[in-house]
């Protein structure tokens, strides 16, 4: 394994989901003669892709399904946000980037005549899921992985904690919003293996660093999603944008005194026929949509949040016990297993859900290219705002926005790689005067409470005073935490608790700056969409 220590490379790639992964295998079959490494802070499997249970979205069968019926389904859920033109760009070129990730090994699960199973999930009009049982990221996850260690020029790097972007800033200059033409350089980077601080410098750099979920006290991300590529494009004054679309998937697996990570049960379940049901046994969700269980995400939650409200109870059910057992087990084998693991057979027994965090719509604002606000530095996946989503993302979009946006950057990069020089001039990091943290506890208590602000003020439905109230304990978890980040040497849970606060003030002030009710975003005090249509750009 390199050692990063003062490294140059062409490209740089921060993350190794599908959107990282992607970029990195086409810059490498492209440019066979150029550097590449891929960075990640645990190791190169542990990813939000990983954790992708429904499938990916795509027109295959033209027979019945068509662009412009995916077009429709990606706008109406994106309840007037989305930008039809990259709407177009990611429905329209989405089927050939499937096409190539098949041809790189992913595999999907196939009919018994040979083509392949599409699925349905809430707000798609025509079956067109692609899937692979119900583990359809950790496949796609497999096989990238193997194709790019298959190419020479690629390297992988673990255990590596990015702290933030080098720009003009590090080397003196002030930077304010309205500064024209900010540069990226590369990165300082925590080596947890040398315990040293280091920078990579880099060419064009691709922020490919997933979701955010870990701000909430429940949530499907795995613990790597703090949110750290959003909190340091807006730390180097880059562009964020909707960062208060966050989307709560309505079916998280309820387990009692368990926070954090949860487990999450595919909407394809409901796709197959599973019905939620309240404590009465109720199928309540005719009463709140007419396409009742298959309606889409920030319905269903607001549905299940509101039953869960009048009947006093931390979940509902999910009855799957009239499905066809050989069918569920084919299709969700992985459910199956951990249901029956907590003493809950699918098959006979209703399964306790409730909604948990589980994507971020809003982040690092990009072009139809995926290139920043700041030069020379890209951003693909979960954590860049392309325009896809708008107010709420239609299911397994996400996947394919993140593959469609990883070969565009890697169209704008490449075009631009020979016009570009290293830096020079970067300074080290400079850590004089601090000292290692002798109290943990402010670093663990101070992220518990963080997330009990999310989760008690910024969830699925907010109000002005409570948006008020988790702003000014934002603020003083801000101070507390800088005042510890400038006394302490780092550490990568400080830094996290550092991004976090910072993407949930992000959160927070665009949930404040939006008076209107539009997707994910439902504030009882403005319970009305405003004619006027507008993106938050902070």
């Amino acid at each position: 394994m390199q050692d990063p220590h003062h490294t140059k490379t062409d490209f740089l790639v921060i993350g190794s989901g599908i959107a990282g992964l992607t970029y990195a295998l086409k810059v490498a079959q492209e440019c066979p003669d150029r550097k590449i490494i891929v960075m990640t802070k645990t190791t190169s499997d542990e990813t939000n892709t990983k954790y992708a249970q429904g499938g990916v979205a795509a027109v295959w069968d033209e027979d019945v399904d068509n662009f412009n019926k995916h077009i429709e389904d990606t706008l109406i859920a994106g309840d007037g946000l989305c930008s039809e033109e990259t709407v177009r760009i990611v429905v329209n070129e989405g089927p050939q980037r499937v096409r190539e990730i098949i041809e790189w090994g992913a595999r999907f699960d196939k009919d018994p005549d040979g083509d392949y199973a599409l699925g349905k999930e809430g707000g798609h009009s025509e079956s067109r899921i692609l899937h692979y049982k119900d583990v359809t990221g950790r496949e796609i996850e497999r096989a990238l992985l193997e194709a790019v260690r298959r190419k020479p020029n690629i390297t992988i790097i673990n255990h590596c904690f990015v702290l933030d972007l080098i720009t003009q800033h590090h080397l003196g200059y002030l930077i304010t919003k309205s500064t024209p033409d900010i540069e990226c350089y590369g990165v300082y980077v925590l080596n947890m293996s040398t315990k040293r601080i280091e920078k990579i410098l880099s060419k064009v750099t691709l922020l490919a660093t997933g979701g955010n979920g870990q701000i909430y006290r429940t949530t499907t991300n795995p613990a790597i999603a703090t949110g750290d590529g959003v909190a340091m494009v807006y730390r180097a004054k880059g562009r964020i944008e909707n960062m208060e679309f966050i989307q709560f998937h309505p079916t998280a697996l309820y387990e009692p005194q368990v926070h954090g990570h949860s487990f999450l049960i595919t909407e394809a379940v409901r796709g197959d026929g599973g019905i939620l049901r309240n404590m009465s046994g109720e199928a309540f969700m005719a009463r709140y949509d007419e396409r009742k269980d298959l309606a889409p995400r920030d319905i269903v939650a607001r549905a299940i949040d509101s039953e869960m409200k009048i009947g006093g109870m931390e979940h509902v059910w999910l009855d799957c016990t009239h499905m066809d057992k050989d069918k569920f087990l084919k299709h969700f084998p992985n459910i199956y297993e951990k249901c029956k693991s907590i003493g809950i057979d699918p098959m006979k027994d209703m399964i306790p859900v409730a909604p948990a965090a589980h994507y971020s719509c809003g982040g690092i604002k990009t072009d139809t290219m995926g290139r920043t606000s700041i030069n020379q530095l890209y951003a693909a996946g979960e954590c860049a705002s392309t325009g896809l989503h708008g107010a709420n993302r239609l299911a397994s979009n996400s996947l394919l926005e993140a593959m469609v946006f990883a070969h565009r950057c890697f169209q704008a990069s490449t075009q631009v790689i020979d016009s570009l020089n290293f830096r020079e001039d970067i300074p080290d990091w400079k850590a004089e005067g601090t000292t290692v943290p002798k109290e943990m506890i402010l670093i663990t208590q101070s992220l518990k409470e963080l997330q009990s602000v999310m989760t008690d003020y910024v969830g699925i439905v907010r109000t002005d005073v409570r948006l008020q109230r988790a702003s000014r304990r934002l603020d003083l978890l801000f101070e507390e935490t800088e005042a510890l980040y400038q006394k302490t040497s780092v550490s990568p849970q400080l830094c996290e608790l550092r991004n976090m606060i910072t993407v949930s003030y992000l959160v927070v002030k665009g949930a404040s700056f939006r008076k209107e009710s539009r997707g994910l975003h439902y504030n009882t005090d403005y319970p009305f969409r405003s004619k006027l249509v507008q993106n938050n750009v902070l």
